[in-house]
This record gives structure tokens, sequence and C-alpha cells, in this order.
């Protein structure tokens, strides 16, 4: 389960303090995917990042008594002088997950064949973005935090991402936050929408998509 209680966010601006989030309370149902729609700006990642645990509220707390993946897609934990592979055994270890079962699983999912074995500091964005992302699904979580960057690489790499997804949640549940409504269409089976700092949920997605369109 994960909940939140009276989450807040808050960021120091030029023109003042500005409320991103303002008083979340939430729980997310256990077993389903969920979608949050919000406008570019709206705190979207803000607040999946503070529910992964990489960012602090400014007030509130954040309750989860499941297994959480990181954001699927942020490369910002790779160290850049590393390879991939020698970074994958790394957070392997921090996650105690199967070295080799993980090894095996992002060697064929990722595409990055040789670069597997170079450092990540010679990787492009989209290269890291690709094991950022095989080596969260390589690992099982109770949930998968899934941001809208993570539609990386061509459209056979993006068809194979969804497959995935799709296998997941057959055991595990994703919330995923995107500007984009079919997005959430595609992974989602209940939906929130993140204005002016609120969290509005609906059971239906498509209630979810035209409250969205009609702010």
């Amino acid at each position: 389960m994960i909940e939140l209680l009276n989450l807040c966010k808050n960021y120091r601006t030029k023109s003042g303090v500005k409320k991103v989030l303002n008083g979340i309370n939430f729980t997310f149902p256990p077993g389903r995917s969920i979608g949050i729609l919000g406008r570019n700006g709206a705190g979207k990642s803000t607040l999946l990042r503070m529910i992964s645990g990489a960012e602090q509220p400014t007030s509130g707390q954040v309750i989860r008594t499941s297994s959480i993946s990181w954001v699927i897609g942020f490369a910002g934990g790779f160290h850049g002088s590393l390879t991939g592979r020698e970074n994958l055994r790394f957070i392997c270890r921090i996650y105690d997950a199967d070295i080799e079962k993980v090894s095996a699983f992002v060697n064929e999912f990722s595409e990055l064949g040789e670069y597997m074995d170079m450092p990540v500091n010679t990787y492009s964005s989209g290269m890291k973005a690709k094991l950022a992302f095989g080596v969260s699904m390589g690992i099982t979580f109770d949930y998968y935090l899934i941001d809208e960057v993570t539609a990386v690489g061509d459209y056979k790499f993006k068809k194979k991402s969804k497959e995935e997804f799709d296998r997941r949640k057959e055991h595990s549940a994703l919330i995923v936050v995107s500007h984009n409504p079919g997005t959430i269409k595609s992974h989602c089976d209940a939906a929130a929408v993140l204005d002016d700092g609120r969290l509005c949920f609906f059971d239906d997605v498509e209630e979810a998509i035209n409250y969205y369109e009609n702010q």
C-alpha cells in the first residue's frame, strides 16, 4: 500500500514561494494501475519522486508498506565511470536481486549489446534511459513508478516496453504520470487529475480524461 497524508511541497522562486502540492490525502488502491494526469508544471514528476523517496515533502507523509521502484527512466543514479554491467550489479546488490537473472534480462531487453561493458558516461541519453528502464523491469517490485519521459527508443523498443508493462501488471501495479491521455488509457485502469496542487481521483479512466480535458 502507498498512502499520502496531507502531502505538501513548496519551492522558493524569485517571485516567492510556489506551492506545488497542497495537502494531498490519497491511498493508492492495491493491485490497480493508476494514472496521474496533469499539465506541464502541475507537479506530477515531483509527486512521483516523493512517492519513491527521492525527494522529501515540505510537510506531510508518504506511508509505504510495499516495495516501490525508483522512477523508471531516471538515469541520474548511475556512476558514469562504471560500465552499464557494473552499475547493474551494484543496483542488484542494493535491492538484493539475483544478479545473473537481472543481467540476462537487461542484456536481451535493453539492446545495448557491447555498450553494456562500456562506461555509462559514453552513453547517449537514450542509451542511459534504456539501461535504466531495463534494470527497473529486471527487478520485481509491487509498484512501478513511471514518468512519461520513459518513452525512449524507436517504435520496436516502445512496443516491447508496453508489452513488458502489460506482463508486469499481472503481478504488480503501475503508477503512471503524464500530460497525455493516450498514455494513461494505454496503461491504467483508474486515474487521478493533479491540478492546482490537489489530486482528484476517478475510478473510471474516461471520466478522468473528460475532467482533465475540460478544465
